[in-house]
């Protein structure tokens, strides 16, 4: 059975109709990712937005201290709790002591002391404090090698924040304005040869099955099919790749082409947006004040 859920999360992902969704679940047995191919199949999504739907609250932060950095996310329940002073205080603390340990795990990350206790006690505390749900999600530490060094941005505050290591020219807007271009155009991989195997195998036998339902293909010659097959996955990871996608301050220019330019390299980045992948939790609010009076 298709349930409702499944049919706005598919909705969400492809922007297709709902009846188109509810087709393709049908015809996928309810699987997500067969039923976003079966609708770009037959032309009713182009591609799946490759980010979950935006629903938890919070900020991300980034940190550096000499050759390390870290970013990391701490969610709250609703917005006004993120512009909560004793949520704000968090940051600072718990940067600091990710970088002074270095924490492999989540589990070794909440064990980690800190001047008012363990990162644990301090969101423990926050959320009987603050009287909502706080929550430390996730965190990635950085370190540099020999010739690289750190750039990042934090869009709104944190809504959105973007750590890149760089090597090359040392000029500290290039490294800024690869922060932002991540933050921003949310590529999932450096360059191309990044893309695992597994991912561009599916996309072109994908492609692949699209051109043999396509009448006007039938009349062309295998080495032409071949050409227009490998234009098509190319096309399909551009906008994934950083160094492929245009240059957010110049779309005339690559990001490659900018990079050449000012003689600087992208080694790695890592990209992190308040709550993706996080299915918030939808009230219906005369239910919600309904369950308030009978209390």
């Amino acid at each position: 059975m298709i349930t409702a859920a499944q049919v706005k999360e598919l909705r969400e992902k492809t922007g297709a109709g709902m009846m188109d969704c509810k087709k393709a679940l049908v015809a996928t047995d309810g699987d997500i990712e067969k039923a976003i191919d079966w609708l770009r199949e037959k032309g009713i999504a182009k591609s799946a937005k490759k980010a979950g739907r935006i629903a938890a609250e919070g900020l991300t932060r980034v940190a550096i201290e000499g050759n390390k950095a870290v970013i990391f996310e701490i969610n709250s329940e609703t917005d006004f709790v993120a512009k909560n002073e004793k949520f704000l205080s968090l940051f600072d603390v718990i940067g600091k002591a990710l970088l002074a340990n270095e924490p492999k795990t989540m589990e070794e990350a909440l064990a980690v002391s800190t001047p008012e206790g363990t990162i644990n006690d301090l969101i423990v505390d926050a959320t009987a404090t603050i009287g909502e749900k706080i929550s430390f999600r996730r965190f990635d530490i950085v370190t540099l090698n020999d010739g690289e060094y750190f750039g990042s941005y934090m869009h709104m505050g944190g809504t959105i924040s973007a750590l890149v290591v760089m090597k090359g020219n040392e000029d500290p807007t290039i490294a800024k304005n690869m922060a932002m271009q991540v933050a921003s155009m949310a590529p999932l991989y450096a360059t191309e040869a990044d893309i695992p195997e597994s991912a561009v195998e599916h996309e072109r036998a994908l492609q692949m099955q699209m051109m043999k339902e396509d009448p006007k293909m039938a009349e062309k010659p295998e080495k032409v099919l071949k050409g227009i097959l490998q234009g098509k996955v190319k096309k399909h990871f551009k906008s994934m790749c950083l160094a492929d996608q245009e240059f957010f301050l110049e779309p005339k220019k690559s990001v490659a082409k900018y990079l050449k330019e000012n003689k600087a390299e992208v080694v790695s980045f890592v990209r992190y947006q308040v709550g993706e992948g996080i299915e918030k939790k939808e009230e219906n609010f005369a239910d919600e004040v309904m369950s308030q009076i009978k209390g």
